[in-house]
């Protein structure tokens, strides 16, 4: 199941990019929490607990149980919902969490891990494709997976594993089409030789010819012959 964390949190009360700056120099991340029945609030968490939370994290899904400062020790759950992070250097930017009751089934995309090597693949020389990288899933937040393992050792030449094949963990479902395919083993490729390399091979070496002469170039020809007898009699 998905690893719940404990994150300090303060309100924030300004907002801007000259605002934002000023956090980021402070080692201080933005943050929003919206979602539930309550109004959307942005909050700043240090860049610090941020970055232990996701080193730590096993999946995608992270539960975090906030303490947001002057809120009198009441915290508030929530899934991270999105993490932006910098295109140079990958610092975290900004973080979104939406807040979730442990009563109310959540919505989340559960990353789907390969185990084994499929039969087809390991002595038949197949090639196994994945169509589907993550399984949409409905739970309670108790009950929400880091991962979804799929075992295909099974699996040979031909096989497919559907979305009705997966074991879903107690409490968990999906609303996907159960017959949409998740994995399958394809048939190894087998590399054609090229046709024209055979037809040249037996119709053999290219013979070259001598051009044969036009028919005007020929009759001309003929002519001067029969009149080069006449020229040497005249000269007698």
């Amino acid at each position: 199941m998905a690893k719940q964390v404990k994150l300090m949190a303060q309100r924030r009360t300004v907002t801007g990019r000259s605002a934002v700056r000023k956090l980021k120099a402070r080692g201080v991340v933005p943050a929003i929490i919206y979602g539930a029945k309550d109004k959307p609030e942005t909050l700043q968490v240090s860049k610090r607990d941020i970055n232990a939370m996701l080193s730590h994290a096993s999946g995608e899904n992270i539960l975090v149980e906030l303490e947001i400062e002057g809120d009198g020790g009441k915290n508030r759950l929530a899934l991270v919902q999105e993490v932006q992070h910098s295109p140079v250097g990958g610092d975290v930017l900004h973080i979104d969490f939406h807040a979730v009751s442990m009563d109310e089934e959540i919505q989340a995309d559960v990353p789907l891990e390969v185990v084994g090597t499929a039969n087809g693949v390991k002595n038949f020389g197949g090639l196994l494709e994945q169509n589907l990288r993550s399984l949409a899933i409905e739970c309670l937040p108790r009950d929400l997976p880091d991962i979804l393992t799929v075992d295909v050792s099974a699996l040979e030449i031909g096989d497919s594993i559907h979305v009705r094949d997966i074991a879903l963990p107690t409490g968990v479902t999906t609303k996907i089409q159960p017959e949409l395919t998740a994995f399958s083993v394809l048939a190894p490729t087998v590399e054609e030789e090229p046709v024209v390399a055979e037809v040249e091979a037996a119709a053999g070496p290219e013979v070259i010819r001598e051009k044969k002469e036009e028919p005007e170039a020929a009759a001309a020809a003929g002519a001067k012959d029969k009149a080069a007898p006449k020229e040497k009699e005249q000269k007698k």
